[in-house]
């Protein structure tokens, strides 16, 4: 494996792609520690480095802006406007029709709902900057912390409109540097910016666990932590690869004096179908009740129930939501995401057939009821994987933000898998040997 990525940086085209990506990447971080104006940033550096600074409810926000949140940088929100705009792009596809009608136009159809996710990117980094800096005037984005209410001195309207802009800027020039990357760089920009953000937090949650830590000065569960993490990354590695192979056969078709079709191949269905969607689905779905009873006045019986089983992840009550959640997301994506009708009427319109099942509806049964099948243990799983963070939360005292939680190890492991691949495969198309022999 050392050898074909020293073989990929003997490529010259390859290297160029490789030192570009590495060069946006640079550019990148270094834009997450860039405050915003207006920002006094000894008091953010006081609040961050307060013990509770890291339990609000901007956690999931945080980990994919790589900390640049709670820093309220330039690129404070990340890619996760875009990331939402995506996600609510590819649910309206099913609902409306006219973008739906654009995905199957092909490379036109695509390039637009592309140019409406990034409007809608703009759009939602607008509404989510004012939100920011709406709940950093307030202190509310620091709770605990003595100075959270200084963290913005002039509460006028042009420092705070300055500072909405700056950050929807920020947003921008991220979605920019990301489809540079999937350009001219190594492809899947937006997914190595989210890799490189949730990679860059993990050094220093895994040193706060050694810190907080009394068996041996915490060497004893800094071990057992990064043991987990790689038993875990095993296991993500396995269920991510497994699928289910559906056989097809393609009847053989005379035109003239030449034979078409006659061959074999199959449908992929893997076991996890819906990716780490259900998990931020879920946990954006649980931030909601926290968010409403932070922002409430006085001290009502709901918001004092409301703090006291759902604003803490160690809840019974949280972890039996939040695990009921993500089994429900993983059915409702799948649901939206494979239309087994549409494949089935594809299948008959070119000619094949699963052996065993006719054409048509019972091939669209079919695939539904092994859709479901396969499904249960793919929801299941993503709900276990979730949980992590929340044992250590109870074995550990470890914050929300927990290293090796469920969302950060699907995604690097994803990102990290299809990157490979995709070196892999231009290697192989210079005649190299690949990754993996």
């Amino acid at each position: 494996m050392l050898t074909a990525f020293a073989r990929a940086f003997k490529t010259p085209d390859l290297r160029k792609k490789l030192l570009f990506t590495l060069a946006i990447i640079v550019v990148y971080r270094v834009g997450t520690h860039i405050p915003i104006p207006g920002v006094d940033y000894r008091n953010v550096q006081t609040c961050i480095d307060n013990a509770q600074a890291n339990q609000g409810l901007f956690g999931l926000v945080n980990m994919f802006s790589g900390g640049a949140l709670l820093q309220i940088t330039i690129f404070a929100l990340g890619i996760m406007p875009y990331i939402t705009a995506s996600i609510i792009l590819q649910l309206l596809t099913v609902v409306i029709p006219r973008l739906e009608a654009l995905k199957k136009e092909g490379q036109a159809g695509t390039a637009k709902i592309t140019q409406y996710t990034r409007y809608l990117t703009i759009a939602l980094a607008i509404l989510q900057g004012t939100g920011l800096v709406a709940t950093a005037r307030s202190g509310a984005l620091f709770s605990g912390c003595p100075v959270a209410s200084q963290i913005v001195p002039d509460q006028s309207i042009f420092v705070t409109i300055t500072m909405v802009i700056t950050m929807t800027a920020g947003t921008a020039a991220v979605m920019w540097l990301g489809e540079l990357i999937t350009d001219r760089g190594i492809g899947n920009g937006m997914s190595i910016l989210m890799f490189i953000s949730i990679a860059a937090t993990f050094p220093s949650a895994l040193w706060a666990i050694k810190k907080q830590g009394t068996l041996a000065g915490g060497w004893i569960e800094f071990g057992t932590v990064i043991l987990v993490g790689l038993v875990m990354v095993g296991l993500v590695v396995f269920v991510e690869q497994a699928q289910r192979r559906i056989p097809v056969q393609y009847a053989k078709r005379m035109i003239g004096r030449r034979s078409y079709g006659g061959t074999s191949t199959y449908i992929p269905l893997k076991v996890n179908q819906a990716g780490v969607i259900p998990v931020i689905f879920a946990s954006s779905l649980l931030y909601i009740p926290a968010l409403i009873a932070q922002f409430a006045g006085g001290n009502s019986g709901w918001k004092t129930w409301i703090e006291q089983h759902f604003v803490k992840g160690d809840h019974p009550y949280y972890i039996i939501t939040y695990f009921l959640l993500i089994v429900f997301f993983a059915f409702f994506y799948v649901a939206i995401s494979f239309n087994p009708e549409e494949v089935a009427d594809n299948m008959k319109k070119y000619g094949g057939f699963i052996p065993g099942i006719r054409a048509g509806r019972p091939t669209a049964e079919y695939l539904s009821y092994v859709l479901n099948r396969i499904t249960w243990p793919g929801s299941l799983y993503l709900g276990l994987i979730a949980l992590v963070p929340t044992m250590a939360l109870v074995g550990f005292g470890a914050n929300q933000n927990f290293p090796f939680g469920g969302t950060s190890i699907l995604i690097i492991v994803g990102v990290g898998l299809e990157t490979v691949k995709q070196i892999e495969s231009q290697l192989q198309q210079r005649n190299y040997e690949g990754f993996l022999r």
